[in-house]
């Protein structure tokens, strides 16, 4: 795999005892700090590197503690358990004495048991006939974007879903840092039922939980590979609201699945 973007802006040194340093890199930014994404893939990395290469990612919970300014970060990790099958780690990113996120992992061996799949992968046209967009942030100059499901925000739309089609700009094999990243790398699904550019605010990510359901990279994945995203929010309240997220391969894989609350206001 050759180094693009997000390999160099999600590399981590390790300096021993479980820690890792990098460097939080603007080229992420959305409103006020880097992409929640783009923290969770720097954090999966350094998770991933304490744990034996067969052991897959399963589940990463990613709590937001303060948003990340440019400049070096660290990321303090702890195996916590290792089982027959499951290793359990955790994890602290801080900017000198500021914590800024807080992190488990569960990396496992494929196990044996029952196999169902009752996830339909959403109809959508194809990426080749969808529009592009994108703009504004400059998180948005790091992917291609071809919007596929539901209107493109302020839309007014009856539900709050939004999706389409992902790849990094620079031509990438997705592994599980930068499934990470894509499910937080879309509009958030409560943009669409806003009716004016002014009801678009920042959302900040308050925490993110993800489910890796394939191992990665995926047999016969390619660099220039598009994946579905699709992101649903059905309840808001009180200044927080929840956003369910998929990626599916083009062939109809389900990938990952997500879950975030956010601050909306």
């Amino acid at each position: 795999m050759s180094e693009t973007r997000f390999d160099r802006d999600t590399q981590l040194e390790p300096v021993g005892g479980g820690v890792h340093e990098g460097r939080i890199d603007t080229g992420w930014w959305v409103v006020r700090g880097p992409n929640g994404g783009y923290v969770a893939a720097i954090v999966l990395k350094a998770l991933a590197a304490e744990v034996d290469p067969d052991r897959a990612p399963r589940s990463l919970t990613v709590h937001y503690t303060a948003p990340p300014v440019e400049g070096p970060v660290r990321v303090e990790t702890r195996v916590e358990r290792i089982g027959r099958s499951m290793t359990a780690v955790s994890a602290r990113m801080l900017q000198g004495d500021r914590v800024l996120a807080l992190a488990l992992g569960a990396f496992s061996k494929p196990r044996a048991g029952p196999s169902f799949d009752q996830a339909p992968m959403p109809e959508a046209p194809p990426p080749e006939a969808c529009a592009r967009f994108g703009g504004g942030i400059p998180m948005h100059d790091r992917y291609e974007y071809r919007w596929a499901i539901g209107k493109p925000p302020p839309s007014s739309a009856e539900h709050a879903v939004v999706g389409g089609w992902i790849r990094t700009a620079e031509p990438r094999i997705a592994d599980a840092p930068l499934l990470a990243a894509f499910t937080d790398a879309w509009p958030p699904a409560c943009f669409a039922i806003a009716s004016t550019p002014e009801g678009l605010g920042p959302v900040p990510t308050v925490d993110l939980t993800i489910h890796f359901r394939r191992d990665l990279p995926l047999a016969g994945a390619t660099a220039e590979d598009f994946h579905l995203a699709v992101f649903r929010s059905r309840f808001a309240e009180q200044g927080f609201v929840e956003e369910d997220g998929e990626v599916w391969s083009r062939d109809g894989q389900l990938i990952a699945q997500s879950r975030q609350l956010a601050v909306i206001g």
